[in-house]
């Protein structure tokens, strides 16, 4: 989605002008600029035909084959206007579209109001920034959702918590190799953990991680976080990695020697008939029985 930074004193509560195409892959670039061009104030691209792209290679942004495209435009636009001039930039006609008012809202408030505190284990939760813990005497991680990967709401993030839940971290140190968010390590610090360290390969992920703890109270100092290769020579108690099942392969040599001779390997971002292929590659480990929700799964290994 792209979304222009809305002009200072915009009212939030106006109705607005959305212009919905259903089109392909092929030519969306250059629709999305001729509606830039016109005066778009958001675009949004969705699945037309329930295309999953689950593992993108590193540094591209795949789309779907067919796609929904939808346009935002301010209340007074003029559609026929509006429409012209993107015919005249395409030099062809339109994919199909339709024009529809959207009513008067709150869109802030309409957004902050899909997220709740989520349990997830007997003593975890997380929950958004603007919303009162459900229980105030429970490990509550206070994380609202941003640019980078991981709120606690997608099965692997969930899987990789409740397995935190699950393990000996009084003590332990942590690595959170792709830390995203930041949640695995906060919570691995929040469940006991001595400390915790993040990498990541993008730089909005570091920045994040440290947003993140400082909301929960904890200091960049007891999560340093960096870009790969500086910790590299360090070895955890614990080494998490919640990315996808590629990256586990290809960096196996490298995640496998984060852990110490004593450590424990939790592993996700993959699918289960995926598990099989990780287990095989990461054979310095025992793995317990996978742990799944719906088509994701999570594998957790001690180092033998």
């Amino acid at each position: 989605m792209y979304a222009p930074p809305l002009a200072k004193g915009t009212n939030i509560y106006m109705n607005w002008v959305q212009i919905r195409f259903t089109l392909t892959a092929t030519n969306h670039e250059t629709l999305e600029d001729a509606l830039l061009a016109a005066g778009a104030l958001s675009i949004t691209l969705e699945d037309n035909a329930d295309q999953p792209i689950l593992e993108p290679e590193l540094h591209q942004t795949p789309v779907w084959d067919e796609l929904k495209l939808t346009a935002l435009f301010d209340a007074t636009a003029n559609t026929d206007k509006v429409l012209a001039e993107l015919k005249h930039a395409l030099g062809e006609a339109l994919p199909p579209c339709k024009v529809e008012i959207l009513e008067e809202k709150d869109w802030v408030r309409e957004w902050m109001d899909q997220y709740h505190p989520t349990q997830l284990s007997e003593k975890l939760w997380i929950c958004p920034s603007w919303r009162t813990p459900k229980d105030p005497n429970a490990i509550n991680i206070m994380l609202d959702p941003g640019l980078a990967f991981g709120t606690g709401t997608h099965p692997t993030t969930a899987l990789c918590l409740k397995a935190l839940s699950t393990l000996p971290l009084k003590g332990k140190s942590v690595m959170d190799f792709g830390c995203g968010s930041g949640i695995l390590a906060i919570a691995a610090l929040k469940l006991g953990a001595a400390s915790a360290t993040g990498i990541d390969i993008d730089p909005q992920a570091l920045e994040a991680t440290t947003a993140n703890a400082l909301k929960n109270g904890i200091s960049p100092e007891q999560i340093p976080v960096s870009l790969p290769l500086e910790h590299y020579k360090k070895t955890y108690d614990v080494v998490i990695a919640n990315i996808l099942a590629n990256p586990l392969m290809r960096l196996s040599d490298t995640i496998s020697n984060l852990a110490n001779d004593k450590g424990i390997l939790l592993l996700s971002g993959l699918l289960i008939n995926q598990a099989e292929d990780i287990i095989n590659t990461y054979q310095q480990f025992n793995f317990e029985p996978i742990q799944l929700e719906e088509d994701w799964c999570c594998l957790i290994g001690y180092k033998a």
